[in-house]
């Protein structure tokens, strides 16, 4: 690769995305979220950039000195087109989809990529996705729905992604989308039996054992509903398939003296800590997240994956240097 790249993030939550661009070579000039915990988190890891507190509907560039960047990113909340909500779409106000192509009418950079929930690609949304497109077209650029799954980069974790990219089209017609790689993402026994195992918990390797099997999505992100658990009904029994109590989010990783005994339910299997959920999540370790329990799982259990966004990322920079010669 050869020169770095710059980047305006719209609604980075725990940074996730950022980073994985970062990898990429994308160096943010401005990180917007409207959550004071994510922008103490954003800050605490990368106190260079520059990070804001406000809704991006709000930002202006020139108030910024931002005139233009290479890439305009960002993740958008799920709310709006999700399965599990009321699928308002454009009418619900937490839509930021249309409002996120209009920050593009100003600043104009060269690549812009959005993350939200694979919901949005449903036929009921067809008019959602035709105006965007529209909007799109008029500003010249060419663009590309798809859906990711985390799991297929090295993510120990099945969360699928809808993802939008548009450029002009001398950039974009050397763009493609990344290939999964070759292996899966890890077990969640293989991701966690290190971390099971550090407070001298002897039954790690039996727990392992029943932990076969990539994570479910990880949930119960909202802002505004839940505390720190692992989701809905259903989502709890696919984690006590896996010997993971999903009704809470433990406070450590199992002492010596916790007894290992799945037929009890969730009495006798461990709940995950935070820090644990970031590693299925592909967040690095020595992220570090602010506040506390549960607005750190909140914010975590909302991250796109930064390998993924690096995926995606590094195709988009491969595309801007061929462009640019």
């Amino acid at each position: 690769m050869g020169g770095r790249f710059t980047s305006l993030e719209i609604g980075a939550g725990v940074g996730g995305q950022a980073l994985g661009l970062e990898r990429a070579g994308f160096d943010p000039v401005v990180v917007i979220d409207n959550d004071a915990h994510a922008c103490r988190t954003l800050r605490s890891n990368r106190p260079g950039w520059q990070v804001l507190e406000l809704d991006f509907k709000e930002f202006v560039g020139a108030e910024y000195g931002v005139d233009t960047v290479d890439l305009l990113s960002g993740g958008l909340p799920s709310q709006p087109y999700s399965v599990a909500g009321k699928q308002e779409g454009a009418e619900d106000r937490r839509d930021l989809l249309r409002p996120a192509i209009w920050l593009a009418t100003e600043l104009q950079p060269r690549a812009i990529l959005l993350e939200t929930t694979p919901s949005l690609l449903m036929p009921k949304f067809i008019d959602v996705r035709q105006n965007v497109e529209e909007e799109l077209k008029h500003l010249e650029y060419v663009w590309s729905w798809t859906v990711l799954d985390a799991q297929n980069f090295g993510v120990p974790q099945t969360r699928k992604s809808c993802l939008l990219v548009a450029m002009r089209p001398d950039d974009f017609v050397f763009f493609e989308w990344p290939s999964p790689g070759s292996d899966a993402g890890a077990t969640v026994g293989e991701a966690l039996k290190e971390s099971m195992a550090s407070r001298g918990w002897p039954f790690s390797d039996a727990w392992a054992s029943r932990a076969t099997r990539v994570a479910p999505t990880i949930v119960g992100g909202s802002k505004k509903h839940g505390g720190a658990d692992l989701g809905p009904t259903r989502t709890k029994r696919q984690w006590m398939e896996l010997a993971v109590n999903g009704h809470g989010i433990g406070n450590d990783v199992p002492p010596p003296d916790f007894e290992f005994d799945p037929s009890l339910g969730r009495d006798g299997v461990p709940k995950l800590t935070v820090d644990q959920v970031m590693l299925l999540q592909g967040l690095p370790a020595d992220w570090t997240v602010t506040g506390g329990k549960t607005a750190r799982y909140k914010q975590v259990a909302q991250a796109v994956p930064p390998p993924l966004a690096e995926a995606v990322g590094k195709q988009i920079a491969a595309a801007l240097e061929r462009g640019s010669r």
